[in-house]
This record gives C-alpha cells, sequence and structure tokens, in this order.
C-alpha cells in the first residue's frame, strides 16, 4: 500500500507544535521531509517573523526551506488590508517589523497611533505587546477603524509549554472595543487560499497539530487534513472535536505520512478493536497497536451522542493504554 502522502501534490505543514516547538525540531520530522517529492509549504499563524526569518530558522533545524516556501498569517493579513483599502491608506500596526514590512510591501501607509486617525488597525503576535499598543488599537478601532488580526490562537506553543498567543491579545482589545476582527490566518480561509493558490495545487493535504486552526481551516477550503499529536490537541480533543473541526487522518507524529491512509483514516470502525463506555470513558478491548485503539474510541465518540459534559477520555492496557496516556487521552477527573 502507498504512503498517504503520495495520494496529494502539496503538503501544507503548521510549524508551530507540528514541525518544531520554539528553538526544537519535533523528533524525526527533518528526516521525514527531507527530499520529498511532495510540494512543501510551511504555513504558519505566527506573524511575529518574516517568512525569510522562519526559513532561516527551519534551515537551523535542519529542514529545507527557502522563504517562497513559507506563508505567513502577516502575508495573508496584509492581502486582506489591500483589498479592502486604497493605495495609500494608514493603518496602525500592532506587532513586530515583520508585520509593518507586510503591510508597506502593499502600497499602505504605517502610522504610530490613534492620533493619526489610520484607516485600519492590524493585529499580530508581538512578545513585546503592552497596555499602550492595545490602547491605541482600541481607539482607533472604535474610532472606526478597520481591524484585521493575522490570527487568534489563544495560546502559541513553545519548549516551555503553552503560552499566551495572539488570539488572547486580540481579546483584550475585542472586549475593549465591543468589535469582532476580520481574521487572516487559519481556519479562516484567506491564509488557505494564498497557500493553494500560490503553488496551483489541487490534492493538497494539510498537517496540523491544531483541531480549531489548522483542521477546521483545511475543512474550511475542502482539503483533506491529517493532525499530528506533537502540539496543542490532544487524544481526548479529538474525542469530543466539533463536527467543523474533524480531521480526515490522524498519526503520532509526521512520520504517519509515510503510513497508509487507512492506518490512519478517521470516521471508520477498526476490525480487532471492541469500545464499551463506562461513565463517559470510552475503553477499548482487543487492539494491540495504539493507533489503531484511538482511531476506534474516535469513531464510536463520533457516531453516537457524547454525554453530558462531553467524553472523559480513552482508556486501554499495557503498552496501548500508555501510548493513549502519552497522547493525552487519560480521563478527565
Amino acid at each position: 500500500m502507498s504512503a498517504v502522502r503520495t495520494e496529494h501534490d502539496a503538503l501544507l505543514l503548521d510549524l508551530d507544535g507540528t514541525v518544531y516547538h520554539g528553538s526544537r525540531a519535533v523528533p524525526g520530522a527533518a528526516d521525514v521531509l527531507r527530499d520529498s517529492a511532495e510540494t512543501l509549504l510551511y504555513v504558519t499563524n505566527n506573524a511575529s517573523k518574516s517568512p525569510s526569518e522562519v526559513a532561516l530558522h527551519l534551515q537551523e533545524l535542519g529542514f529545507a526551506a527557502d522563504e517562497d516556501a513559507v506563508v505567513t498569517s502577516s502575508q495573508a493579513a496584509a492581502s486582506v488590508l489591500s483589498a479592502r483599502l486604497e493605495p495609500g491608506a494608514t493603518v496602525l500596526v500592532v506587532g513586530t517589523a515583520a508585520l509593518v514590512e507586510q503591510v508597506e510591501a502593499r502600497g499602505l501607509q504605517v502610522v504610530p497611533d490613534a492620533a493619526a486617525q489610520p484607516d485600519a488597525v492590524v493585529h499580530g503576535h508581538s512578545p513585546d505587546t503592552g497596555w499602550r499598543q492595545l490602547a491605541e488599537a482600541t481607539v482607533a478601532i472604535r474610532n472606526g477603524a478597520l481591524w484585521v488580526a493575522t490570527n487568534v490562537d489563544p495560546t502559541l506553543p513553545s519548549e516551555r509549554g503553552l503560552l499566551p498567543g495572539n488570539g488572547s491579545m486580540v481579546g483584550v482589545v475585542r472586549i475593549a472595543s465591543g468589535v469582532e476582527p476580520v481574521v487572516a490566518g487559519k481556519p479562516e480561509r484567506p491564509i488557505m487560499d494564498d497557500a493553494i493558490a500560490r503553488i496551483g495545487c489541487t490534492r493538497p493535504l494539510v498537517v496540523g497539530d491544531r483541531l480549531d486552526t489548522d483542521i477546521q481551516g483545511a475543512r474550511a477550503v475542502g482539503a483533506r487534513s491529517l493532525l499530528v499529536l506533537t502540539g496543542v490537541s490532544t487524544a481526548l480533543d479529538l474525542l469530543n472535536a466539533a463536527a467543523e473541526q474533524r480531521p480526515d487522518l490522524v498519526a503520532p507524529d509526521l512520520a504517519g505520512l509515510d503510513r497508509p491512509s487507512s492506518e490512519l483514516t478517521l470516521g471508520e470502525a477498526v476490525d480487532g478493536c471492541d469500545v464499551q463506555v463506562e461513565d463517559g470513558l470510552l475503553v477499548v478491548h482487543g487492539g494491540t497497536d495504539p493507533l489503531s485503539a484511538l482511531r476506534a474510541a474516535v469513531h464510536h465518540a463520533w457516531s453516537v451522542e457524547a454525554p453530558g459534559g462531553g467524553w472523559r477520555g480513552v482508556r486501554s492496557d499495557g503498552d496501548v493504554g500508555r501510548a493513549l496516556d502519552a497522547w493525552g487521552g487519560s480521563p478527565v477527573s
């Protein structure tokens, strides 16, 4: 049987939590992607770095990538702004120099504060964003400026664990202004449309670690998706995934790209696995492969109405159970 990757003409890969964790590559990821026959695009919601900086970081971690292979939410946000504003319109930027660069590249004028009466505010992640920047954005938005957020991820994976993401900062301005932003990044269409259009692919596979961004973004554009369990979303999250956030495939990590799709497919019964429900807990019997056990539990979870409060977890015996625990399938107490 052929590997799932060969069924696609492009891999649209998330970065944080999928390819690397901050300054460390996900183990084995570079080897899986080396000499890929499929076109690789790295599609990231993180707007804090320029495409060239992202490509350099990937190269330092052992990945073959140049800036043309990187699609960022800062690029998508700048495209949204240029489509909605006249050339030379003014924009207040909350974010890094990388976001400023993308805005100016579209022929828009960056202004320093709300006193300049900007036509728009664009809001991207920066570790240096503080109260003053959020206050200026709030004033401008309340005065009628178009508000575009690069993304609304509430958290950002790092080698230290989950940190506040751009969505957390956007949430402050949303509360203070009473306005909802136009979102350019995943799970909305602009960044996914930009990625697909850039290479003209017709059979992309979206690969990511977050149900609420990567997978939902894939579904928004009708693309097939693979969830890897190396980042934010866990096995328990998968059991309780909303319909619009359900992936087609699941794998422990990027090595799943070299497995047949039949071993990764979700939403189908799995031979040899029996699933029973015990007080909201899915207990899998008969499976010797952890991934098969997880797929069987997911099939049951998605086939029936979940108990109040959602599924509590998935359990099995021995090595299978330990693997499920490692993937975040442990019961919620």
